[in-house]
């Protein structure tokens, strides 16, 4: 087994954890939720295999709704995120993408910033849609998705440069 695929589910498994034993306790104001479970999907390698990214990310969407008992919520939020990643990357990063020379936990630049924002946005929107599920609550849809779209992002960036390997 490649050290890649060992970190990768040493990620999987870690980022759960953390998100089922810390974040799912956070509930600011009844409405502001934090999930950085998804940097799971984010950091999958870029030449990583898309079927073995699309099966994780459904077996993490399924854990994550065993856990909480949210009805398959997480699992098409996760799959969904997963599947249009490509696009996402190639949107974000251009002809960098192309020539599989990106790396989201490098500096923080333009590029890893929109590409990490519009994918915490779809995954949010996409999942509170889903919750709530009325047009009734569209305000309270757009607002609960903006404001934990922007926790789960700072926590998502504190995230990935805290664990950031160092360059000697």
């Amino acid at each position: 087994m490649s050290s890649t695929a060992l970190l990768n589910i040493l990620r999987f498994v870690l980022l759960l954890f953390v998100q089922i034993i810390i974040f799912n306790n956070i509930d600011f104001l009844r409405f502001i939720n934090p999930y950085p479970y998804l940097l799971f999907i984010l950091l999958f390698p870029v030449n990583g295999n898309k079927y073995a990214l699309l099966l994780s990310a459904f077996l993490l969407g399924i854990i994550m709704d065993t856990f909480l008992n949210s009805g398959g919520i997480h699992t098409v939020a996760c799959t969904l995120l997963a599947y249009i990643r490509p696009s996402l990357f190639r949107f974000s990063f251009g002809l960098s993408y192309e020539y599989q020379t990106v790396r989201i936990n490098d500096n923080l630049s333009p590029e890893r910033f929109s590409f990490i924002a519009i994918s915490v946005l779809i995954h949010h929107l996409c999942m509170f849609v889903l919750e709530i599920f009325t047009s009734e609550y569209l305000l309270g849809i757009i607002l609960r998705t903006i404001v934990s779209s922007i926790f789960t992002l700072i926590l998502c960036i504190l995230i990935i440069y805290l664990i950031k390997p160092s360059r000697r």
